[in-house]
């Protein structure tokens, strides 16, 4: 008897029962992505155009902005806080950089007023990022009640700039730059990069075939250097360790204060990020963006929910522009 060859028996049922379970492993790591294909096959049958390429970068560049202000969500809930002002500092970027693009008009080259809108943003929106990192990491206070005061500091704030009402703009070529591509194929065989060329007679623009939209590559871009840090960085190392334990963390010598901080500036930064994208797309700001974005319940006298995750009736009206 070869005694090298015999296993247990309970080792045996062990092996046996790893391997009936691989399946079920599989499908709980990847569940959002099994039911993200069931829903595009569902669609796909049942709805008219859904399969097509246009939509799909039409759906990737409306989403671009919710996605960027995602991104800074995600390293805030991974150090273990919660940050609810993100919508209206959102709004608040998109104003402030509305307004200054506006007021510079077309005194200024394209480049110098997206430049000027881009900073006013970004710098308008650090500043409640910072007062949340200061609370919360110095005073101790709960990123809950901290973010939730911000969320309607921020949305007054953005009130107060814009006089409650959509601020637009009207330098020549900003919705180019929210709303073009990268590649333009014409049917006779032509290729443009950046902009339609000005001989199209005889081109309907249904014949043009318009590939990668700007919001779709900014979104890229941004999202392969969160995943840069996070995976590559001692920032993100960090941020998975103060999200395990603060204690820890401290233990460790990890500066978890000065962390913290940092942790909320840079979700306030990609929430300003995703603010100056509108202004480009819309050519225009609205403090009201945090409305069109946040899921709203209503609760009726019964008790029961009727949940209305995008109240049209609040959305900025751009009509006029």
């Amino acid at each position: 008897m070869n005694v090298s060859n015999a296993a247990p028996p309970d080792a045996k049922e062990s092996q046996s029962g790893k391997t009936a379970l691989k399946p079920l492993e599989i499908v709980s790591k990847g569940w959002s992505w099994l039911f993200l294909l069931l829903l595009i096959i569902f669609f796909s049958i049942t709805g008219q155009g859904f399969l097509n390429l246009f939509n799909f970068q039409t759906i990737g560049a409306d989403m671009s902005l919710v996605l960027i202000m995602a991104l800074g969500q995600t390293f805030v809930i991974l150090s273990g806080g919660i940050d609810l002002s993100v919508g209206f500092v959102m709004g608040l970027a998109s104003v402030a950089a509305a307004l200054v693009m506006s007021s510079m008009g077309g005194s200024a080259p394209l480049f110098v007023v997206v430049l000027a809108g881009l900073a006013a943003g970004l710098g308008v929106g650090l500043i409640p990022g910072l007062v949340n990192g200061l609370i919360i990491a110095r005073l101790r206070v709960p990123p809950f009640i901290v973010t939730l005061g911000m969320y309607g500091i921020a949305r007054g704030a953005g009130f107060i700039l814009s006089g409650g009402q959509p601020v637009s703009i009207q330098t020549n070529g900003i919705g180019q730059i929210g709303n073009g591509y990268l590649l333009y194929l014409l049917p006779d065989g032509r290729i443009s990069f950046f902009h339609l060329p000005s001989n199209l007679e005889g081109v309907r623009p249904s014949q043009i075939v318009q590939l990668l939209p700007f919001p779709l590559i900014f979104l890229v871009v941004v999202v392969l250097i969160c995943a840069w840090l996070l995976s590559q960085t001692r920032f993100g190392r960090h941020t998975y360790a103060v999200g395990g334990s603060e204690e820890a963390s401290r233990r460790a010598g990890i500066p978890v204060v000065r962390h913290t901080i940092l942790i909320y500036v840079l979700s306030a930064l990609l929430a300003s990020l995703a603010g100056v994208t509108p202004a480009h797309l819309h050519r225009g700001g609205d403090y009201r963006w945090g409305l069109a974005l946040r899921r709203r319940g209503n609760y009726s006298r019964h008790g029961d929910r009727r949940a209305d995750y995008l109240d049209h009736s609040e959305w900025p009206d751009f009509s006029g522009y």
